[in-house]
């Protein structure tokens, strides 16, 4: 069943990207909240689409494809949209460090599926823990408007740097499972 609610959910988070794309560039003083909530709710669909999945019994290849392809996609838009308003050194670095990862361990994933060994290289709890910091440092980050006195931008720099060192941490992790495969 290709359109159902979880993949449906992600279909959403797919289009709400040119969307936060929009708002981010708009100049207006509202825009940038407005692109960090849009951008916090395509991160809240991307559990509540597995959660669905799995309770309605509608779990289906196509969303097994389409949703870290829509995570990956949205989460790369972000970083890129943040580096081109602040491309400070750290930032840059922050970003690539991030896109890298993904993509590496999106080539690593389906390899070891062409080779039978998907398994070795799921998604961990780490994994997980690294998607929510990611949101949250960078809806932050695009929010970038203070809130009741806190710097809503500089803990969205900090929890984005943490979901960076976690990213490279769950990488060896990856990597790791992976070298007896890798060796052959």
């Amino acid at each position: 069943m290709p359109l159902n609610w979880p993949n449906t959910l992600t279909w959403l988070r797919i289009c709400a990207i040119p969307l936060v794309a929009g708002l981010f560039y708009m100049p207006y003083p509202w825009a940038d909240p407005a692109a960090g909530l849009m951008f916090a709710a395509a991160g809240i669909t991307d559990s509540l689409d597995g959660y669905l999945a799995r309770k309605l019994g509608q779990t289906s290849r196509l969303g097994a494809f389409l949703d870290p392809v829509a995570d990956k996609l949205i989460v790369a838009v972000a970083l890129v949209l943040l580096v081109s308003r602040d491309p400070r050194p750290l930032i840059t670095l922050t970003a690539a460090v991030i896109i890298g990862r993904e993509i590496t361990i999106s080539a690593l994933r389906e390899w070891m599926a062409e080779i039978g060994q998907r398994r070795k290289v799921a998604v961990s709890q780490l994994g997980k823990y690294k998607t929510i910091l990611q949101i949250v440092g960078l809806t932050c980050m695009l929010f970038r408007v203070p809130l009741l006195g806190l710097p809503i931008y500089n803990i969205g720099v900090v929890l984005t740097e943490i979901a960076a060192a976690a990213t490279l941490y769950s990488m060896v992790a990856y990597l790791q499972a992976a070298w007896p495969e890798l060796r052959r």
